[in-house]
C-alpha cells in the first residue's frame, strides 16, 4: 500500500511538471510575428505644430506670400526732352534735325514799305539747301557799321506776334518784318549803318547783308527797333 502511494504522488508530480511546460510553450506563442495586431477603436488626437522638415507641396498649394515671381521694376516712360507723348507729338531730336540752319540759308533785305510814320523792312531767309527744312519765331538782328561795331540797342520783339513754323522746300522764303519810326518825326539820334546782321532762329551764326535803307534810329526818343515773326513768303 505505502509503495502504491508513493507512485502515485510521483504520477501527479509528473502530470503537473508536464502542464506547467504546456503553458509556458503557450504563453510564448502569443508573441510570435504572425500574429496581426489588436485594432483599437477610437479617433487619434492631431499633432501639435508643423513638422520642420514638411514642404508646401504636401498640402498641394503653395503658402501664402511664397511662391511667386519677383515684382518686375517699373519701366515707366521718359520725361526729359528728347521723349515724345501721345498722339504723335514732334521730339526735340526730330525737330532740331528739321530746323534751318544758317549755313542752310540766304538772307537778303527787301524794299522800304513806309506808312503812319513807320518804316517797314522785310528780312527775307531762303533755303539754298538741297532739303525741306523749318524756321519758327522771331530772327535776330543788329545794324553794325563797317568795323562791325553795332549801332544802337537790339531790336525788340513785336508785342502779341504768333510764332508759326513755316516750312522751307528748297528755294522757298519766309520774312520777317523790322520796323522802325521814321527818325525825322521821330527826333530821334540817328546812324547810317555798313550792314544789317540778322540771325536764324535758334541759330548762333549770323549772316550779314549790306544795308541801304539810309539813317536808322540809334538812341533818343522813339529810338526802338521791332521785330515782327517769321512768315511764309518773301513780304513784298
Amino acid at each position: 500500500m505505502a509503495h502504491t502511494s508513493q507512485s502515485l504522488r510521483r504520477g501527479a508530480v509528473l502530470l503537473a511538471s508536464t502542464v506547467a511546460a504546456l503553458g509556458l510553450l503557450t504563453a510564448c506563442g502569443d508573441d510570435s510575428p504572425g500574429k496581426s495586431p489588436e485594432s483599437v477603436s477610437g479617433t487619434a488626437a492631431p499633432a501639435t505644430g508643423d513638422s520642420a522638415g514638411s514642404s508646401a507641396s504636401d498640402s498641394g498649394s503653395a503658402p501664402s506670400g511664397t511662391g511667386s515671381s519677383p515684382a518686375s521694376p517699373s519701366t515707366g516712360s521718359s520725361t526729359g526732352g528728347g521723349s515724345s507723348t501721345g498722339g504723335g507729338t514732334t521730339t526735340a531730336g526730330t525737330a532740331s534735325s528739321s530746323r534751318c540752319h544758317t549755313s542752310e540759308l540766304t538772307a537778303s533785305v527787301g524794299g522800304n514799305d513806309p506808312g503812319a510814320g513807320q518804316e517797314n523792312f522785310p528780312i527775307v531767309f531762303t533755303n539754298k539747301s538741297g532739303r525741306t527744312c523749318t524756321v519758327r519765331g522771331f530772327p535776330g538782328a543788329a545794324f553794325v557799321n563797317a568795323a562791325g561795331t553795332q549801332l544802337g540797342p537790339d531790336p525788340k520783339r513785336e508785342s502779341g506776334s504768333t510764332p508759326a513754323t513755316v516750312t522751307l522746300k528748297p528755294g522757298r522764303s519766309a520774312w520777317a518784318g523790322l520796323t522802325f519810326s521814321n527818325p525825322e518825326i521821330s527826333g530821334a539820334k540817328t546812324a547810317t549803318p555798313a550792314a544789317l546782321e540778322v540771325t536764324p532762329p535758334d541759330e548762333r551764326d549770323s549772316l550779314k547783308v549790306t544795308w541801304k535803307g539810309g539813317t536808322v534810329p540809334v538812341s533818343g526818343n522813339s529810338s526802338s527797333v521791332r521785330l515782327t515773326v517769321l512768315s511764309a513768303g518773301t513780304g513784298a
